[in-house]
């Protein structure tokens, strides 16, 4: 099992939880099944209603413990931020960000993650993916499906303490399997069917509800359980929810199909585009940009769909300048074009970047328009 830092992405969360809080809100905490913790926690207190408020541990965001476990590597990075804002998002169905806040994961423990990412074995009887069958043929072998897990957790005020009272786990499903037939040797890689994913993500996640019912933290709170398909090495976007369901108080309910896709943006390697007219608009922005600012050394959008309904784009514009007055007047053209030439309807985040550092920053949320230039005094 390898660990590795999310660094940004954890930034990234930070940033989206903490983002225009208001007061800090003083109460007693309650974990699990009612079992009473000493001490003192905050909540922030959320301006924007379609987000959580954040449960803090003396003034501090806590992090999950299986937070960045992996199976194995996968160099994609844009996979661990849509792995955690999916299953947020997925969260918001079952439990109302008016009624509950939000903490990450802190029933689960990095050593039973990571026996459960693992093989089954005589010394792993826990492991959730299967025990090897001797073979490195790419067809033949039995691959490694179960690629990472994330958990959630989501607490409402009861007598003046927080008490868990709900759960959300993200299964993350491999699409490829990367393998090396030798220690430090070449890698190789087994495809995954789309019904070999729901058939072990099915199986995987009833087996983790399963689990998760034993311990006396949980009891029989809801719990959502999203199955997640692990974007491959060599795109530039990252993977989707296909698949969740809820489990009320045993096992899992009906599993409700999902429609998510990503998309980069200029399509690449003769890619048909989800939506012409977005891509369409998208070229328009960009050319428009390059236009007045020429010295741009790419312009690119992962653009994120509900079936055939564009939800957001996340858009990076990379510059050869660094001057204050070239930035704030770039990021004010960027704003305008946007407003102009991107579809009304979806979210954006426009990072404005150099090589170096982080420029600027435009989003629009809800159709309102935030920007911000680094190092501005």
């Amino acid at each position: 099992m390898k660990k590795f830092l999310k660094t940004t992405s954890l930034l990234l969360m930070c940033a989206l939880f903490l983002a225009g809080c208001g007061n800090l809100q003083n109460s007693s905490l309650s974990s699990g099944g009612g079992d009473s913790s000493k001490g003192t926690v905050q909540t922030t207190s959320s301006t924007d209603s379609s987000n959580y408020d954040v449960l803090l541990s003396s003034g501090k965001y806590k992090t999950s413990p299986i937070d960045g476990i992996t199976a194995a590597d996968n160099t994609n990075q844009f996979n661990s931020r849509s792995f955690e804002s999916g299953l947020m998002n997925l969260s918001k169905k079952q439990f109302s960000t008016n009624s509950y806040v939000f903490q990450e994961g802190q029933v689960l423990s990095a050593s039973t993650v990571t026996d459960w990412l693992g093989r089954k074995t005589k010394k792993n009887p826990d492991g959730l993916n299967p025990e090897s069958n001797g073979s490195t043929d790419a067809t033949k072998r039995n691959p490694m499906y179960f690629q990472q897990m994330l958990e959630e957790d989501y607490l409402q005020k009861q007598n003046g303490k927080y008490k868990l009272t709900g759960m959300s786990i993200g299964i993350a499903m491999n699409k490829i399997d990367y393998y090396q037939k030798k220690q430090y040797g070449a890698t190789y890689k087994t495809t995954i069917t789309e019904e070999q994913q729901k058939e072990q993500g099915q199986r995987i996640a009833q087996e983790v509800v399963k689990r998760l019912r034993k311990n006396s933290k949980v009891g029989n709170i809801p719990i959502v359980v999203g199955l997640y398909s692990v974007a491959p090495e060599d795109t530039l976007v990252g993977g989707t929810y296909f698949q969740y369901s809820i489990s009320k108080s045993d096992g899992l309910g009906n599993w409700a199909d999902l429609g998510y896709k990503n998309q980069m943006l200029p399509t690449v390697n003769g890619e048909t585009a989800i939506s012409s007219s977005d891509s369409d608009a998208f070229t328009n922005f960009k050319s428009h940009i390059q236009d007045y600012f020429p010295n741009l050394s790419g312009v690119t959008a992962q653009a994120h769909y509900d079936g055939t309904s564009l939800k957001s784009m996340d858009i990076t514009i990379n510059t050869q300048f660094d001057g204050l007055a070239q930035v704030t007047s770039f990021t004010q053209f960027v704003q305008q074009s946007a407003s102009k030439y991107l579809p009304s309807g979806a979210d954006l985040d426009i990072n404005i970047q150099t090589v170096d550092s982080q420029q600027a920053v435009v989003t629009r949320t809800g159709g309102k328009f935030y920007s911000h230039v680094y190092n501005a005094d």
